[in-house]
């Protein structure tokens, strides 16, 4: 099936956030206790409905692998889940802080309080852990939530929505359906915070929308993800770890490699490479039982005029793996392209799909320039043993996060934060970055008996000037 949106009626969301807010206040912050149990329940609910959940996700793809699905999405709900249930307690502890020395009768510390509510827009690439994953860390930091998923993919949407309503009262959390225009409305909200993640372009728009009520928000956005193969590495590790990257989900993944970076010398073999490697892992070509179709004929049509563009001013555009005539067309077949220049857009437009373009380079100073002089990616990915190139590889580049010898594995780290920088996004979250990014943290002071300071107050005298002479020796 084509899962293009359909228009929504008019939705007033004031009374559901309204809601929420009121039960916050009434009831107050959750136990330790009663979070676990929150997570809990969540976790328990995915591993039952595992095969509806599989079936949804498929129905709105037209075909996406059932394995992939619990890779890619349900196992890695669970793992953070599973993490944040097991460091919950250390997270919310109050942590000790220092105080000044002329203030040592007192205390100071630190207390994690939960925010409110939080607003959460999900995309379609993802639709279950890009969903699940930002409900589980504002959950465990405390708060009630607001999901508004992608309308692309109302057949997963509606089980969620049966799933959570099953799990939780409405004013603890909600999911909110709708086209775009709902969206607009959603992220207009005077939310605590607001978490959105997907393209750069409606990210702006989104930031806009929150800055009227001064809401913070955290962006995960995407971009040109590069991945640099350094000369001399094995090509067939390369370019294995390249196509799982590439091409998990059709390519429709906010950390895929979006571009290789191929010593010059080295361009020939690594095509060869990577087309045994696409062919490795998909046998049958697209029609292959494990490749993910895109998403919708929309999007079909933005990545064909891609290439249609880049083919129109030179490039060298070179589809590969095993033919599949009798494919259905979204299941669009593995493709490379050479010979790019600066003025085609798929040299600048963030691509999610299965095309990789590859551009040579002569240095590792040149391929680290090349990514500088772009806005900053989401991941940067490289391949090489070399521990010094690798050093100048991470010093020399700023991107959100890195995997070495490896595509995609840092997501799959619960104690590492996953976030971009710049036009990649703002903020992090997943660890414990997640969960104080979805909290306040309270500074708190508790004044001693004995309270030095007493002698900063009028009227000044000798003792005053004693003690400033101290504090500004």
């Amino acid at each position: 099936m084509t899962t293009e949106p359909t228009a929504s009626p008019a939705v007033d969301l004031a009374p559901l956030l309204a809601a929420q807010r009121e039960a916050y206040r009434r009831v107050g912050a959750p136990s330790l206790t009663e979070r676990r149990a929150d997570l809990s329940r969540l976790r328990a609910a995915l591993i039952e409905n595992r095969t509806r959940l599989e079936e949804a996700i498929n129905a709105d793809f037209g075909h996406r692998s059932r394995h992939e699905t619990s890779i890619m999405e349900l196992g890695s709900t669970i793992s953070g889940i599973d993490y944040l249930h097991k460091h919950l307690r250390r997270m919310m502890r109050p942590e000790k802080r220092h105080v000044a020395i002329h203030m040592q009768f007192g205390s100071a510390r630190v207390e994690y309080q939960p925010l409110g509510v939080v607003g959460v827009m999900a995309p379609w690439n993802y639709p279950l852990v890009l969903a699940l994953m930002p409900l589980a860390t504002a959950l465990a930091a405390g708060n009630r939530v607001l999901l508004k998923p992608s309308e692309f993919t109302p057949t997963i949407n509606a089980l969620l929505e049966e799933i959570l309503g099953a799990l939780f009262s409405a004013e603890q959390v909600a999911v909110v359906n709708g086209d775009a225009a709902v969206g607009a409305a959603f992220s207009a909200l005077p939310f605590d915070h607001l978490i959105f993640t997907g393209s750069t372009a409606v990210g702006r728009k989104v930031m806009q929308a929150a800055s009227e009520h001064l809401v913070p928000v955290t962006l995960e956005l995407g971009g040109k993800s590069p991945v640099i193969v350094e000369k001399g590495h094995p090509l067939d590790h390369a370019c294995a770890g390249i196509v799982f990257g590439k091409l998990v989900s059709g390519g429709q993944t906010c950390i895929a490699p979006d571009y290789a970076l191929v010593h010059e010398e080295e361009l020939a073999a690594f095509l060869t490479h990577y087309e045994a490697a696409v062919v490795a892992a998909y046998p049958d070509g697209p029609a292959s039982e494990d490749y993910t179709w895109v998403i919708n004929d929309r999007h079909l049509a933005r990545l064909n005029g891609l290439l249609e563009d880049a083919r129109t001013k030179g490039a060298t555009v070179r589809e590969i793996g095993r033919e599949a005539p009798n494919a259905n067309p979204r299941a669009m077949r593995p493709t490379v392209v050479l010979n790019i220049t600066d003025d085609m857009t798929i040299a600048h437009e963030e691509i999610f799909g299965p095309i990789l373009p590859v551009f040579p380079y002569r240095t590792l100073d040149e391929a680290i320039d090349f990514v500088e002089a772009r806005p900053r990616p989401l991941a940067l990915y490289y391949f090489g043993h070399n521990k010094a190139a690798q050093r100048q590889v991470l010093d020399g580049t700023t991107s959100g996060n890195v995997t070495i010898n490896g595509t995609l594995l840092h997501i799959a780290q619960d104690d590492l934060p996953f976030g971009g920088v710049g036009a990649s996004g703002i903020g992090a979250y997943h660890g414990i970055e997640g969960f104080r990014r979805l909290s306040h943290a309270k500074g708190i002071y508790v004044q001693g008996r004995w309270n030095v300071t007493t002698l900063l107050r009028p009227p000044f005298g000798r003792m005053a000037e004693r003690l400033l002479r101290f504090v500004l020796r």
